[in-house]
């Protein structure tokens, strides 16, 4: 388990070239859980990137794998913003590491890693949302809730083809297979999306030790339950332990507090 970062109040990041600034506030969360004896799971909260990675492999390989993504994430995060090539190198130079880890050459190693990143298009702010796994990024604005990622997992590729659907994914037998990591000697291969920055949005990222657990529904009850980050992050990882904590849970919310204009 690395932590990187910790719950954060209100915080202004300006924005380059002195076009306004973004405030931001968030909360983290993690827990081992009630079954395993280790936690594999690592984040970075630290702007401009809020991520989490879930480690997979025997041995402490899982926790190596982990660890080796959010530091390299860290050392992306320079400036207050960060490009989605940037984090792309990033995960690709994780892999590398994971590749020449001591003792994991048998058993393998790897890790699913979710988040967002503060970026600017043109002169505006965005999040971008990157994510290789099957641990998600959920958007919380006006009312609405969404799961922003795509899993890459048996099971998703199963409801994409009408085999099953969601609620029966949750407890397919091979709900834990995914089909892309950051490991395993294969390069990654993340997806993005880009998403405005606006006044009122709450991201949260998560591994899948809290939606194995926690259905959509009262995920969304928790989330918009307008408690700050931080106490939303406790919250969720609470209800995870909650409702049988068979694995890691780690949280990440941020909140967009504020969003400033330039000066003219």
């Amino acid at each position: 388990m690395t932590e990187i970062g910790t719950s954060s109040g209100p915080r202004r990041i300006a924005l380059p070239e002195g076009a306004g600034a973004v405030v931001l506030s968030w909360g983290v969360a993690t827990d081992v859980g009630h079954r395993r004896q280790m936690n594999e799971d690592s984040y970075i909260a630290v702007p401009p990137i809020f991520a989490v990675a879930d480690g997979m492999g025997g041995h402490a390989a899982g926790d190596l794998a982990s660890d080796a993504v959010v530091n390299r994430l860290q050392t992306a995060a320079k400036d207050g913003f960060v490009t989605p090539a940037a984090i792309g190198l990033a995960l690709a130079q994780a892999s590398h590491d994971i590749a020449h880890l001591d003792g994991t050459a048998l058993t393998g190693a790897g890790t699913t890693v979710t988040g967002v990143a503060l970026t600017v298009s043109g002169d505006d702010p965005y999040f971008a949302v990157f994510n290789v796994g099957d641990s998600r990024v959920y958007r919380w604005f006006e009312g609405e809730f969404e799961q922003v990622t795509v899993d890459h997992s048996v099971v998703q590729e199963l409801v994409d083809a009408g085999a099953i659907t969601r609620s029966q994914a949750e407890t397919h037998p091979d709900s834990n297979v995914i089909t892309r990591a950051v490991g395993f000697n294969e390069p990654p291969m993340p997806d993005y999306w880009m998403l405005p920055v606006e006044p009122g949005v709450r991201m949260l990222a998560c591994s899948d030790g809290l939606t194995k657990e926690v259905g959509e529904e009262r995920i969304q009850a928790l989330v918009s339950a307008g408690s700050p980050a931080e106490a939303t992050a406790q919250a969720l990882v609470r209800e995870a332990l909650e409702a049988g904590g068979r694995d890691n849970v780690t949280v990440v919310v941020v909140d967009v507090v504020e969003l400033e204009p330039a000066r003219s």
